[in-house]
């Protein structure tokens, strides 16, 4: 068989390549890595939020493609069931969806307010109203989630698709110095000391692509 592709964006800058590339190394799945330069101007324009998130992540795996991060989530959880990706349980298995698509089609403010940027560090921020309705709302989720799984993750003691998904509001967290409940502090660091997410953090670093319009204050 193949080995597994991921085509993907700028580690430094791009949410969705996050999720799916998390959501792959979560499952367990061997693939290689392609890379879009976010020169490439359908690529910026999803970057700076001017576009819907159609070219990445994108899983090329056993003669199929299959785009959309919470597609992907749905398809690794079939064929790596032990993975976990999804509870057991089965109303814990329709919130972990619920959660799932609400980050995945909600919390625009947020989206565009506190871009990700995973090399910046904004101490002192000043989040707009919009956007801290949306990071209100976030963590409400997390703090109902743990308290119904009892943790440490969202669903239990190991992550979940919703962990994947809600991962770049972690970061974004981080960049933008925004301060929360010590519930979702715990569950940040939790997130951003995963072994997956560290690498990824390194290699973010390491890039060198920059989006000026990313890189500014706002």
């Amino acid at each position: 068989m193949t080995k597994a592709k991921l085509v993907i964006s700028s580690k430094n800058y791009s949410s969705w390549s996050l999720r799916g590339w998390l959501l792959c190394r979560m499952a367990g799945l061997e693939f290689d890595e392609e890379i879009i330069s976010s020169a490439d101007p359908s690529m910026r324009a999803e970057l700076l939020v001017l576009s819907p998130s159609t070219l990445v992540p994108r899983l090329i795996h056993d003669g199929m493609t299959i785009w959309d991060t919470l597609a992907i989530a749905e398809y690794l959880n079939e064929i790596r069931p032990e993975a976990g990706l999804l509870p057991q349980e089965r109303a814990a298995r329709a919130r972990c969806r619920s959660v799932s698509g609400e980050m995945h089609s909600g919390f625009s403010a947020l989206r565009s307010g506190l871009p990700v940027n995973l090399r910046k560090y904004s101490p002192g921020f000043s989040v707009w109203s919009g956007a801290q309705a949306d990071i209100d709302r976030i963590t409400t989720i997390w703090r109902e989630c743990i308290a119904l799984s009892g943790g440490p993750f969202l669903f239990g003691e190991h992550p979940t698709v919703a962990d994947a998904m809600f991962a770049p509001v972690a970061t974004r967290f981080k960049t933008y110095d925004v301060t929360v409940d010590a519930r979702s502090a715990d569950y940040c660091r939790l997130i951003l000391a995963m072994p997956a997410m560290v690498e990824w953090i390194e290699a973010a670093a390491r890039e060198r692509d920059e989006i000026e319009e990313l890189e500014g204050e706002f």
